[in-house]
């Protein structure tokens, strides 16, 4: 109920347009209620009339075809028409509100979230689950309702013609409610578990897809068809609990309400034969049922799908209910005019709450404009350093400032907006070259778009496409080599154009020609910028104004290259064994 109380809030700003799709609705369920009554009218008034000659008879029964027909044919299209058009428009609109914002949302979440979250559980949630919702809007919010308006105009009718025989049409009715409230609590428990199960193969099918290099190089066909088997085994387990459980609730539904027809034709057949009821009535009622019946049976139907709805709409719910773990202070205040001073003042952090700290009391300042280099073996702290920087984690100890201000009392927006990021690897989205490069400025000229491919050495690799600039590059920039993904990363750094510049592992894992005009770029891109730049290979960074070798989050050795060397210790030895390497 919670869920449903929190999706009313995106329905409510199309309250007016729900109310006009209702009133159609209900218009175009009315017009078929007026088939029994013209049966009875028929039967009674004209047929059994025997003080009417067969002209007129003729007569009255063309008259009400004529109505009938004008009724169909004239008036319940247009209606019929405007319904489904609205229910569908409304509910278009809100999913596409939810979904906006629910991307606004997965924009906000941390990086640790995505760290422990499945993508392809999200993108379930937010494609699969959020259409799964519409059904609550043109099911839940109309077609219900429409369908009890037409339950009680039906009985309203039935209650004016037999007061006696309505009494038995509704013999059924409680039986009906019973068996539903029986039912349908644990059909919303199956139904969640059954969507829960299809997130786990979208998951599974999302990574698999993505990997499926891997997949084939280590000729791991057979292995994963068997995985998937078991995860989509998993799920066919859990439809069919649901679907068995379905089934169950209709077999006793139509049961139940099969028992009102068999009543009706029984008492009011014996009524007719003893003279008490007229076979026009007896006809009426046999319409009515269905009249009745079907939109109780619709009713059920309904119950089945807003299940399904409201078991999405939890699941969704779960995702826009996650807690941002990186959010703006109260007061904080934007980051402008940057020198690009940054400072570690006794900084401690660790990743989880109960693990173990990866870096510890690290003190250090960067000057404006310096080029500080972070080495040592893997898994010694150095990505970790670099990330706490623009706020993707935040320190568990100590602080960390950028021109003397505490990054946490900045806004994050404006913090991120004055530093550039290189990775080892850099995604590109499945756009064009240029589309890729204007993510570092969306307002940026094509002038400024060539001017910053060349500083970064892509601008010649670029044009000998054939469509240049607006060459598509596949997911992931998988149509570009690993040097020109780089070069357009760069490219996309020069247009941002910020005050503090992160180079994380950005020339390892590429061919020497490639790396030499990479390096050419950065160093280019470096220029009047405070930069940071993890480095495996350490000749890359011999001309930094400081070198820190970390080691088990601690920095061990601290100066330039030639102090370090000079000194003799592990910056030292690790030098030598690369250059003899």
């Amino acid at each position: 109920m919670d869920s449903m109380k929190r999706y009313m809030k995106f329905v409510k700003p199309y309250k007016w347009d729900i109310v006009f799709a209702f009133i159609l609705g209900v218009i175009k369920f009315m017009i078929p209620l007026a088939i029994p009554l013209l049966i009875k009218v028929i039967i009674d008034d004209v047929i059994s009339n025997d003080g009417l000659p067969p002209d007129e008879k003729t007569k009255k029964l063309f008259m009400w075809i004529i109505f009938m027909a004008f009724l169909f044919f004239i008036v319940r299209p247009p209606i019929e028409y405007y319904r489904q058009y609205f229910a569908q428009r409304i509910s278009n609109r809100v999913l596409y509100d939810i979904r906006t914002n629910m991307y606004g949302h997965l924009q906000k979440l941390g990086q640790k979230f995505y760290a422990n979250n499945r993508v392809g559980d999200v993108i379930s949630r937010t494609i699969n689950d959020v259409e799964q919702t519409k059904e609550f809007i043109v099911t839940g919010l109309m077609n219900v309702w429409i369908d009890l308006v037409t339950v009680v105009i039906a009985i309203g009718i039935m209650l004016y013609m037999d007061f006696k025989l309505t009494l038995v049409t509704l013999i059924a009715l409680p039986f009906y409610v019973i068996s539903v409230k029986f039912f349908f609590t644990k059909l919303r428990t199956l139904t969640r578990e059954r969507s829960k199960a299809l997130a786990g193969v979208q998951s599974y099918l999302h990574e698999r897809v993505q990997g499926m290099s891997v997949i084939t190089s280590f000729t791991l066909e057979q292995h994963e068809q068997g995985v998937f088997k078991k995860a989509n085994g998993n799920f066919l387990e859990k439809a069919l609990d649901q679907t068995r459980w379905n089934a169950k609730t209709f077999m006793v539904v139509n049961t139940v309400t099969g028992m009102a027809p068999v009543a009706v034709i029984g008492y009011a057949g014996y009524q007719v034969i003893h003279g008490s009821l007229t076979l026009g009535v007896l006809a009426a009622f046999i319409g009515y049922i269905d009249s009745l019946y079907n939109p109780l049976r619709r009713l059920v139907n309904s119950s089945t799908t807003l299940t399904q709805s409201v078991a999405s709409m939890d699941r969704m719910f779960e995702l826009m209910d996650e807690k941002y773990d990186i959010t703006d202070r109260e007061n904080a205040k934007e980051l402008q005019q940057v020198a690009g001073k940054v400072t570690f003042d006794d900084v401690a952090f660790r990743y989880n709450d109960d693990g173990r700290n990866v870096l510890n009391q690290l003190n250090f300042t960067i000057e404006p404009g310096q080029t500080a280099a972070f080495v040592g073996m893997s898994g010694g702290g150095k990505s970790t350093i670099i990330s706490l920087i623009p706020r993707f984690y935040d320190v568990t100890g100590g602080s960390i400032k950028i021109d003397g201000q505490d990054i946490r009392d900045l806004t994050i927006e404006s913090l991120r907006r004055n530093i550039g990021i290189v990775q080892q690897d850099n995604v590109l989205f499945s756009d064009s070259i240029k589309e890729n490069i204007l993510m570092g400025n969306p307002q940026a000229t094509d002038e400024e778009v060539y001017a910053a491919a060349k500083a970064a050495n892509a601008h010649d690799f670029i044009m000998s496409f054939p469509d240049g600039y607006d060459t598509l590059v596949g997911e992931r920039g998988v149509k570009l080599s690993g040097g020109q993904k780089q070069r357009v990363a760069i490219a996309r750094v020069f247009l941002k154009n910020p005050p503090i510049l992160i180079l994380d592992e950005a020339t390892s894992a590429l061919d020497l020609e490639s790396e030499a005009l990479i390096q050419e770029s950065l160093d280019r891109l470096a220029h009047n910028r405070t930069t940071l730049i993890v480095a495996h290979r350490l000749s890359t960074i011999t001309h930094a104004d400081q070198i820190m070798l970390i080691d088990h989050g601690e920095v061990k050795e601290h100066g330039a290259h030639q102090q370090l060397m000079q000194a003799g210790g592990a910056y030292h030895d690790l030098f030598q064994v690369q250059v003899l390497d």
